[in-house]
């Protein structure tokens, strides 16, 4: 009888799920908010609560938190980090600065202790990849300058969840300073060995685990990730970075085969790893913890957009192309989720699944929206209040179209005339 209603209880999720996603696609926004909501409906204090299956998602939801990791490790070479952190590491450092240090504050002011802020530091740090990524697509500006910027800090942000999930973990085991002090020499270690033995040893790595059968490229890729996640843990490492890592160590013909085949198994872990969050967070905590929410929200919004902004100066991009990648930054999800998963699974505070919650519903909903207009809005507001010249388009003969403003913007020669066409706002 037990494994019947686990089969209904776990059937109805699944179903319930793709319905989710497929509406989320409708509405072209990102389905983690849905995911979310189910969970919060199927949790305690919802709508229908689980009972036999909530063990069996709790499994799930660790693969899923693996699965994007390794996922993500898949995406980058260990040559590609390298080169990023020697090129970009200056907007790393404000990024995290701008964006890790509003988390902490609202932690302390709101009486949550030391380890809470840190926890809270890291939630409004990390931007989702996933989400980003999707918003570039669909918006059409995977080709534009702005866009390896972005890229740049995402990578940045990924290589630092390498060392800040172990101190997490560390912190919120409540194990003391020498422990964890061991824990992050373990994790550092382990991240340099597994980058250098990639730098130098990929392609055998490669050749081992290569298969032109798709199942047996499945098994041991995703047995890999598996063991050395478990091993991982069990060095009182994350679960998370032993996956990221593994990602990170292959690459050629096998990660894009790997990406392939695992993309699947992620979209359905990852989606049980958010209905698992929402499943231990009660509805009735999310509304004394809105405001909070909403201000963090408010205020991690502008330190995003003022991140990319400066990022993309830096890189000497243009100021459509500044606002753009400033907007791009906002959506939290994912990560922010696994790192609030940690405190809750180890019962830190009990304010801070919900407020987590609630601040990545808003984030995730609102990160499309300012990737969209935040450009066009400034370019308003500066019309109205402004009263500066509007951006012009300057075409070559050579290029595509490229927006500037009209002091950047650069009066090309074609066919002996020169040409300046101005660009409604």
């Amino acid at each position: 009888m037990h494994s019947a209603v686990l089969l209904i209880e776990f059937g109805a999720i699944i179903l319930c799920l793709g319905l989710l996603g497929r509406a989320a696609a409708r509405l072209r926004f990102s389905p983690i908010p849905l995911y979310l909501l189910a969970g919060l409906a199927f949790g305690e204090g919802g709508l229908l609560p689980l009972g036999a299956s909530e063990e069996f998602v709790a499994t799930g939801a660790e693969i899923g938190v693996i699965l994007l990791l390794l996922m993500l490790g898949l995406e980058y070479t260990a040559s590609d980090l390298v080169s990023n952190l020697k090129a970009h590491y200056p907007s790393g450092l404000v990024d995290f600065t701008l964006n890790a240090l509003p988390g902490a504050v609202a932690a302390l002011l709101l009486g949550w202790g030391p380890v809470a802020a840190v926890v809270l530091a890291g939630v409004t740090w990390i931007s989702s990849s996933g989400v980003i990524a999707k918003v570039l697509g669909d918006l059409g500006r995977v080709g534009n300058r702005e866009t390896p910027v972005i890229l740049s800090i995402l990578v940045l942000e990924d290589l630092a969840m390498a060392v800040y999930l172990p101190i997490v973990t560390a912190l919120v085991a409540g194990v003391g300073l020498a422990a964890g002090s061991v824990t992050l020499a373990i994790a550092l270690g382990a991240a340099g060995l597994v980058l250098f033995v990639a730098v130098r040893y990929g392609r055998v790595i490669s050749r081992f685990v290569s298969s032109n059968d798709p199942e047996k490229l499945l098994l041991v890729v995703l047995g890999l990730t598996i063991l050395v996640a478990g091993l991982a843990q069990q060095l009182q490492v994350s679960a998370a970075v032993g996956a990221f890592l593994v990602g990170i160590a292959l690459s050629g013909e096998v990660a894009e085969g790997a990406h392939t085949l695992l993309s699947p198994l992620r979209d359905l872990f990852a989606a049980m790893f958010f209905v698992f969050f929402g499943l231990h967070t009660d509805p009735a905590s999310i509304p004394p913890v809105l405001l909070p929410a909403l201000a963090l929200a408010a205020v991690t919004a502008l330190t995003k957009i003022v991140t990319g902004y400066w990022a993309a100066r830096r890189a000497g991009i243009s100021v459509k192309g500044r606002l753009r990648a400033g907007g791009a930054l906002v959506a939290r999800g994912e990560f922010s989720i696994v790192i609030a998963g940690l405190a809750v699974t180890a019962g830190i505070e009990p304010s801070l699944g919900p407020l987590a919650t609630a601040y990545v519903l808003i984030l995730v909903v609102l990160g499309p929206l300012t990737a969209r207009y935040t450009q066009p809005l400034a370019a308003r507001l500066t019309a109205r209040f402004g009263g500066g010249p509007g951006p012009v388009r300057v075409t070559g003969r050579f290029s595509e179209a490229r927006e500037r403003t009209a002091p950047e913007a650069e009066v090309e020669r074609e066919d002996g005339v020169r040409r300046q066409t101005a660009v409604p706002d």
